[in-house]
């Protein structure tokens, strides 16, 4: 065997599928980002990965009108994994609000394994009839797949209640850090356009949308008037954008009248620059999973100021790289924001803490090497069977 027939077969042919949100989708999310960063870490690895981006399955089991097109769909995909077979299907995100109901079906039929990345388990949704079907779908789908992965320690926990431990496996969550580097240029460049001098910059980033995203940015707003009544040059920096943008401007002029600058939603790849304007990153993250924009904020070198909820003490270091607080601690939050502002000192060693912590438990690159290696032992596997 030749070298070239030897990389040929170390490549692997994977089918790819967002039941959640397809990787087209135009409203940035957490999620999307992680579905891309998986997607393109694969593709820029050699392997040929094909997305099944045409059904989302979001809520499908109370959308009757839903399920003729997942039939067709369905026989669509088959009939072209028929005529060129995959050596496995990679699910991005099952859970009780978006099942996979195609992978393990379309999987078990063709006798190819069936893997699934960001798995969730959560035993409350059969307690609740809007959500029961959810619940009884995705534990169908969880049980049916060969190897499981997560993000999350909490769904590791859960994931191992009904899942083998050799059926699991943490990959601790990652971007690339040398897209997020501090930019000397863009920080003048930033700060003049924001009409902004030498006054310290509380940045934040979020969509505006209903639910904890808005929520959070307006407790945010709301919190930093107690600041700002104390330390008049600071000001108040906040990416994003949605249908809730208006509301949240009216509450900021009301709150901080001359104190804050809303940007619009900035390109991914443009984020840098937002972060390297600024000297703190405040953001609450209510029940937020994860929260990149937290590892995005500490790889450009910002010390963080979150709730010590959800995922995000999986990203930030408490005290290290920045402050988490228990949620919505108004005056404890408030606090953590001064002390930073007044310690110019701190403010440096907890961004460097959270620049050296992102290249070396966060990067993608590093991270998903060992998603690789399991997911060529599975197709290998498969194919020493075949």
């Amino acid at each position: 065997m030749n070298l070239a027939d030897s990389e040929q077969q170390d490549h692997m042919h994977i089918y790819f599928y967002t039941p959640f949100k397809p990787l087209g989708h135009l409203t940035p999310s957490g999620d999307l980002m992680i579905a891309k960063g998986l997607f393109n870490y694969l593709v820029c690895k050699g392997h040929q990965v094909h997305p099944v981006n045409s059904l989302r399955t979001r809520w499908i089991y109370w959308k009757p009108w839903l399920w003729p097109k997942f039939m067709l769909e369905q026989q669509r995909i088959l009939r072209k994994i028929i005529r060129n077979r995959p050596d496995l299907w990679l699910t991005y995100h099952s859970y009780y609000k978006a099942p996979d109901i195609l992978g393990p079906i379309i999987s078990k039929q063709v006798k190819i394994p069936y893997v699934i990345f960001q798995g969730i388990y959560s035993t409350k949704r059969k307690r609740n009839l809007k959500t029961l079907p959810g619940f009884i779908l995705n534990k169908q789908a969880l049980k049916s797949a060969q190897h499981v992965f997560t993000n999350r320690c909490e769904d590791l926990i859960n994931l191992n209640r009904i899942l083998p431990k050799k059926h699991l496996t943490y990959i601790s969550p990652g971007i690339k850090p040398k897209e997020f580097c501090f930019d000397t240029k863009a920080r003048s460049e930033l700060r003049y356009s924001w009409n902004i001098k030498n006054e310290p910059v509380i940045l934040s980033a979020a969509m505006f949308r209903p639910g904890v995203k808005s929520v959070g940015i307006a407790w945010l707003i709301r919190t930093c008037r107690k600041i700002f009544q104390e330390n008049k040059r600071l000001c108040l920096v906040i990416a994003g954008n949605g249908e809730e943008k208006n509301r949240l401007i009216r509450l900021a002029e009301d709150q901080l009248p001359g104190q804050f600058r809303f940007v619009g939603q900035i390109p991914q790849d443009k984020m840098y620059r937002f972060y390297s304007a600024g000297d703190i990153f405040a953001f609450p993250g209510i029940k937020e999973s994860l929260g990149m924009v937290f590892l995005e904020a500490q790889s450009c070198g910002l010390p963080v100021v979150a709730f010590a909820n959800g995922g995000i003490p999986e990203v930030v270091k408490d005290r290290e790289t920045g402050f988490l607080l228990p949620p919505y601690a108004s005056d404890m939050y408030a606090d953590a924001i001064k002390k930073l502002i007044k310690d110019k000192k701190l403010r440096a060693q907890m961004g460097e803490a959270g620049r050296q912590y992102v290249w070396r438990y966060h990067d993608l690159n590093v991270n998903y090497e060992k998603l690789e290696l399991i997911l060529k032992k599975i197709s290998q596997l498969q194919g020493t069977k075949a």
